[in-house]
């Protein structure tokens, strides 16, 4: 077993060497966009098997140069994403690379690829966690989302493999209109058959390659907060965040373009190197293969950060943003703004709050607020809501959530790798 600084001697080395200075605290790195699978609702996958892509990719050197950088640069997590990582052949030596850095890695994969020697060295240098997504929870659903025989039957033993070992697993799922009927058989499969940690959020984005075809998939606003309110526990989250944004004394977004924590506690790397404030915006970044990271993070990245933005729009005075997933990046891949609205989040944030009682003050001229196109449709929809999560509730247990809304409990929010329970890393 290869001996690690712990995180609290790790921590206070880093901040002793970085105080005055921005940290990444966290990076996201995308070392493959490929994949054996071909999920309708997926933002980035590629054919597993695509020469050029493979072509692209930052080799085990460069990543061995990189490692250094961060740990230089005072980074603590590494969270290792795709595609899918063990689509890459040397994945295991990058990882190993990482971890006896002492970083602190999460992985988030789809499972299918994973064998019991993968097993054997996951339990050897353990990861703080894994991260497998579901996507049904019969072999007929799941491999209707993925397009891919098969696929669900080397789900299960990736999950078998790791459990086996006593790995830190956790398991979730994007709900589409293909499989939102087992969200809660996923639910009980995960916490109750296996012991798990399990979540979920209704959000799909368009792909990063400007497609719009993950869009087909994606649920209506009341499918989404339906799913979402058959939970009571998740609705009293809610309140209990939007008690926390009204004693802020209704302070408005700050006057920048970019408000989450991308690029300014972390940030993320793609396959090719180029560096983005998270895995969802890639407008404007850098190319970490042309200088260093710290050039990339001091300097464009910063620059990003600091772009002003150009007017004020419904989001600026909104006071129910924290039931909202709206982000630039989300405003970039479906309007090709950063600052222009989600009509779709926007509806999925007014039901979530006319369906338990919240008023939503005025906030400019919104479609979805009284007067708005969509505000009869969305107070019909909030009211069925409402009477069917009343009846439910009569009928079912309270279930049991230990992560209600990981949109919102992500470290420093919404940050490099983007909302962990959004589309960007549930998918």
């Amino acid at each position: 077993m290869i001996r690690t600084q712990t995180y609290g001697d790790f921590s206070t080395q880093v901040h002793a060497r970085h105080q005055g200075r921005r940290v990444p605290s966290e990076v996201s790195l995308e070392v493959t966009h490929r994949c054996p699978l071909d999920c309708q609702h997926c933002y980035n996958n590629l054919p597993i098997s695509d020469p050029e892509a493979r072509k692209s990719e930052l080799s085990l050197q460069e990543y061995t140069l990189l490692f250094d950088e961060l740990v230089e640069a005072g980074c603590l997590w590494l969270l290792f994403t795709g595609g899918e990582v063990f689509a890459r052949k040397d994945f295991l030596e990058i990882y190993t690379l990482a971890k006896k850095k002492g970083f602190l890695i999460t992985l988030f994969t789809n499972g299918t690829m994973i064998t019991p020697r993968i097993a054997d060295h996951l339990a050897e240098y353990r990861p703080f966690s894994i991260e497998i997504t579901l996507y049904g929870a019969t072999r007929e659903t799941y491999e209707n989302l993925t397009r891919v025989p098969g696929s669900f039957d080397r789900c299960m033993t990736g999950i078998r493999l790791l459990l086996e070992r006593h790995l830190p697993l956790k398991l979730k799922t994007v709900p589409t209109t293909v499989n939102v009927h087992e969200v809660y058989e996923m639910k009980r499969f995960a916490e109750q058959d296996l012991g798990v940690e399990f979540k979920f959020d209704p959000l799909v984005n368009p792909r990063t390659d400007c497609s719009q075809s993950p869009l087909r998939v994606r649920l209506t606003p009341e499918q989404a907060v339906a799913l979402e309110f058959r939970d009571p526990a998740r609705m009293s989250e809610y309140l209990r965040l939007l008690d926390h944004e009204r004693s802020l004394a209704q302070i408005p977004l700050p006057p920048k373009r970019y408000t989450c924590g991308g690029g300014h506690n972390g940030c993320a790397i793609d396959p090719t190197g180029r560096m983005t404030i998270c895995v969802l915006s890639h407008k404007d970044g850098f190319n970490y293969r042309h200088a260093t990271f710290r050039e990339g993070w001091e300097g464009k990245l910063q620059n990003i950060r600091a772009i002003p933005s150009t007017r004020e729009t419904i989001c600026t005075h909104c006071q129910i943003r924290s039931l909202c997933s709206m982000c630039p990046a989300n405003g970039e891949l479906e309007n090709g703004d950063a600052e222009a609205p989600v009509d779709f989040l926007c509806q999925v944030a007014h039901l979530r709050a006319y369906s338990i009682g919240i008023p939503v003050p005025a906030h400019g001229d919104c479609s979805c607020c009284p007067g708005g196109p969509h505000h009869t449709q969305l107070a019909q929809s909030a009211e069925r809501l409402h009477k069917s999560a009343v009846e439910f509730q009569k009928s079912a247990p309270v279930p049991r959530s230990s992560s209600l809304l990981p949109v919102l409990e992500s470290r420093g929010g919404c940050s490099a790798g983007g909302c962990s329970s959004c589309g960007s890393q549930l998918r």
